[in-house]
């Protein structure tokens, strides 16, 4: 095989994967590996779920895809599903996160064409942030590293602090149709938003009749522990992204919202070739079967409070190597003293799969199903991990 027929896109680790199963994956020379990624939050069940692989199956026989210019009943399922679970009213499905926060986006502005208020089209963001790879969502998440080489970028976003409310206020004008943030930066580097903010964020959209957009595309469905990570903060938005784990490990996107929110998307206002077919909708539902379950987000609260607790136990083992844990339930971070890609290296020598994040952490997204065992063997390679590196930084001191 040539890899140069791929786009160089990616900085890939030398690993290929043939297999999978529950929380490991497996090279072609039989070696296992603890998956604490999950395909950067995607594979929530872990790989090969006995009632995905039975779902998908069942649904390839029967309809792949047909457009949506039928009704599927599956989507109709799916979405009423998400709608009882959450605040919203209604749901549109495409393919993945970015597809999902440029509907939130859309239908920000459409939502102001609707109510007589065509000149309000800006967007206050934050900073730091990570919306997708689009042209609008990289200008709305703003990173260097992700918009170099793009400009011009998408007018309308104005960017500010994350965490400040009142920077947020202060860029509130005539011309702000939405607010958009995610209640805990990912690829920021797991900052959990601090108490009140979002709050005072709902406060503030509604004091001036615009819509407060959360991106949950990697900390909703149940990666904190809630089904949704707003239920943390008591914070209601009007329009919600989602993705990911949503067709653990199929491409689902999902833009939830209210019905004053969406009331501006009527028939061609958009739309989405592949979002909501048969067979990923199939999968969806499949993936809804067991997160809506009853007890699995307990679940989650318990072995997330296991690993904080033995992750925390390492922070104050090797301050030489770690600073602080942050996030919640199981979308962890481990903030590092030496470089966090380093670290992700190193662990993925020793068998466990992380990923590097902003503010030089560590990314631990270990698939939901985990149990105490595996809690374990994570820690026990962490923990031999950096007494290595320790003994390596203190020998070459």
């Amino acid at each position: 095989m040539n890899p140069a027929v791929i786009m160089p896109t990616y900085a890939r680790s030398d690993l290929a994967f043939v297999r999978g199963e529950g929380a490991y994956l497996y090279d072609a020379a039989g070696r296992h590996y603890l998956d604490f990624c999950s395909g950067i939050a995607v594979n929530v069940l872990g790989h090969a779920h006995p009632h995905l692989v039975h779902t998908i199956k069942e649904q390839a026989d029967k309809l792949w895809h047909c457009s949506n210019l039928y009704h599927i009943p599956g989507q109709e399922r799916l979405a009423e599903r998400l709608v009882k679970a959450s605040f919203a009213d209604m749901a549109f499905f495409c393919n993945s996160g970015a597809e999902a926060v440029e509907c939130a986006l859309k239908m920000a502005r459409k939502y102001h064409h609707a109510v007589g208020q065509p000149e309000r089209f800006r967007v206050v963001v934050m900073e730091n942030a990570f919306h997708g790879r689009t042209l609008a969502t990289v200008s709305a998440g703003g990173q260097e590293k992700h918009v170099k080489g793009f400009e011009p970028l998408v007018d309308g976003f104005d960017r500010v602090p994350f965490g400040n409310t009142e920077a947020v206020r202060s860029a509130i004008g005539p011309q702000t149709a939405a607010i958009l943030v995610e209640p805990i930066q990912s690829e920021g580097g797991i900052r959990v938003a601090p108490p009140g903010y979002l709050s005072e964020l709902r406060a503030l959209a509604d004091e001036h009749d615009i819509l407060l957009v959360f991106d949950e595309v990697q900390s909703g469905l149940c990666r904190t522990g809630h089904t949704f990570a707003y239920e943390w903060f008591r914070s209601v938005p009007d329009v919600i992204a989602l993705a990911k784990g949503l067709g653990g490990g199929f491409p689902i996107g999902c833009c939830l919202a209210t019905a004053r929110a969406a009331q501006g998307m009527t028939i061609g206002t958009h739309a989405s070739t592949f979002g909501g077919n048969p067979l990923g909708m199939a999968v969806g539902n499949a993936v809804l079967d067991v997160l809506l379950a009853e007890g699995f987000t307990r679940a989650i609260l318990h072995t997330s409070r296991l690993l904080t607790a033995a992750l925390g136990q390492i922070v104050q083992t090797y301050p030489g190597i770690l600073v602080e844990v942050r996030g919640l339930g199981l979308m962890l971070g481990l903030r590092c003293s030496i470089s966090n890609t380093v670290l992700c290296d190193r662990l993925q020598r020793t068998g466990l799969l992380t990923a590097v994040s902003g503010d030089n952490v560590v990314r631990l997204l270990p698939p939901l199903i985990i149990g105490e065992n595996e809690i374990e063997e994570a820690i026990d390679i962490i923990d031999r991990t950096c007494k290595q590196l320790t003994d390596e930084y203190d020998h070459n001191v």
